[in-house]
């Protein structure tokens, strides 16, 4: 019986240069979707994210991310209970591309925590206008508010 192996469909846009300056928004959810970060206390309209020690190390590590590279800014994020939301900026200089900058990132989060805590690849979107800006800015500070509408959405914590 021929076993045929289905090779993964990347989810980059084609040709485009991931480490030329852009916007992006960044999302990267846990493996299995577990919420490993912490819970939303939420009201209607409401709501705020209370990060456990896995939240808060992976807070740590996304501050770590403009700390270490100097040509990379952080505009904006939200730790959610099974995921996370950052808008990066790549300045002219950068030459590391995107996928790297993610991929240490979760390394270095996976590493501290003792396990492996992600999803194997990540969601990207290139922030094209300031439209398109504001809408995604929006998007992360409403995250937590929304949380209970969220299909993945649990109150057990791992």
């Amino acid at each position: 019986m021929d076993h045929v192996i289905k090779r993964r469909k990347s989810p980059r846009l084609r040709y485009f240069d991931y480490s030329s300056s852009s916007y992006y928004f960044i999302t990267i959810c846990t493996n299995e979707h577990k919420c490993f970060f912490g819970k939303v206390d939420s009201t209607p309209d409401n709501g705020k994210m209370t990060l456990n020690a896995y939240g808060k190390i992976t807070e740590r590590h996304i501050q770590e991310i403009v700390k270490r590279k100097p040509n990379i800014m952080l505009d904006k994020y939200v730790i959610m209970p099974n995921h996370v939301h950052m808008i990066l900026s790549l300045n002219e200089d950068s030459i590391i591309p995107l996928s790297q900058i993610v991929g240490s990132f979760k390394a270095g989060v996976s590493r501290e925590i003792g396990f492996s805590v992600w999803q194997r690849s990540f969601y990207d979107h290139i922030i094209r206008s300031e439209a398109d800006y504001k809408r995604i800015c929006e998007y992360i500070e409403n995250n937590p508010a929304k949380w209970a509408l969220d299909k993945y959405y649990t109150s057990e914590i791992f």
